[in-house]
């Protein structure tokens, strides 16, 4: 699937750009915003040995740049262990179009997003506020996160200076248990959304095919959506395969999921009934027929001598016969 990155003209007359960038130094921040691996986000998972790879650069020349983008123009965050990288002003030029599809896509990538301390980064430049309100919720959940180990950090050195007790052990583990459920809970009141699901299973998205996706969740709803793009997986193929689906549940006029399984059912049952055809009628002929064609003579055959012969004596015949009338 194609994917389409934005770069602005601005980027050449940026003085930033002009007057402190290498060649290399542009080279290098051309490719972190256009590799196959970058996101609608601006956060995403790349390896040193991938950007050496496709650059042609050493890991040495890879790592030097990487400094430089981190400490010198710090427009660019890297986590080396998640090996996750994120584009400060991504935000800023990226999110010219909006709507359901995109902020769908946005936070279905947010999610995948391991280090979330990467988020605030990319996310204090966005310009769109619906967009930003979605990366500032990670920005106060990366908060509550600090504040919660802070206090199970204050929590456990408080137990080390008190008298071991087995009570104190057992309460905190059941406090443990009440969170994650609390959170399983909350995970699961999350709706899985069609975006969410072609990400997982076919891809990064596009903002083109978010619109499409848009466009049929409207025709047909989300879970219908859903079910294509499961029925095109099993058959190992790609989205263009869920969208005839999704053609063809249309022109059949299905409004729910129960109306496609109705669907599955009348499929079965026509396929399930025999071929209808038509045989060609042959007629018996009874044995008397055969037993008496044998019993027939041979035909004679006709000598062609013999028929002149006789033409020659017919022939003087009437001559007698007109030369007797004649003399009569």
């Amino acid at each position: 699937m194609a994917k389409f990155r934005m770069i602005h003209t601005e980027f050449w007359d940026d003085p930033r750009v002009v007057e402190e960038m290498t060649p290399e130094d542009k080279f290098f921040f051309l490719y972190l915003l256009t590799n196959s691996n970058t996101t609608q986000i601006g956060i995403y998972q790349i390896t040193k040995k991938q950007m050496a790879f496709d650059m042609g650069y050493s890991i040495e020349s890879v790592n030097s740049l990487l400094d430089r983008f981190i400490n010198h123009h710090k427009i660019v965050a890297y986590n080396y262990e998640t090996r996750e990288i994120a584009i400060k002003n991504w935000g800023k030029y990226n999110f010219n179009r909006g709507g359901k599809p995109v902020l769908d896509c946005v936070k279905s990538e947010l999610k995948t997003v391991k280090d979330i301390s990467l988020i605030p980064f990319v996310g204090e430049r966005v310009k769109k506020k619906d967009i930003k309100e979605l990366y500032d919720s990670y920005t106060l959940r990366e908060r509550i996160e600090n504040e919660k180990k802070q206090i199970e950090s204050k929590k456990k050195e408080t137990l080390l200076e008190q008298p071991f007790d087995d009570s104190l052990t057992i309460r905190g583990q059941e406090e443990e248990k009440e969170e994650e459920k609390e959170e399983e809970k909350e995970e699961q009141q999350e709706p899985n959304t069609a975006a969410d699901f072609y990400q997982e299973n076919f891809g990064p998205i596009s903002s083109f095919i978010g619109e499409y996706l848009g466009h049929w969740e409207n025709d047909l709803g989300e879970e219908i959506v859903i079910e294509a793009m499961k029925r095109a997986l099993k058959q190992q193929k790609k989205w263009s395969y869920a969208e005839g689906i999704l053609k063809a549940w249309a022109n059949s006029n299905v409004k729910t999921i129960n109306d496609v399984f109705a669907l599955d059912v009348e499929f079965e049952r026509k396929r399930g009934k025999p071929k209808q055809g038509y045989s060609r009628r042959t007629e018996m002929l009874p044995a008397w027929f055969y037993e008496d064609e044998k019993k027939q003579p041979d035909k004679p055959k006709v000598d062609d001598a013999e028929i002149e012969r006789k033409q020659r004596e017919l022939d003087e015949t009437l001559k007698k016969l007109r030369d007797s009338k004649l003399n009569d």
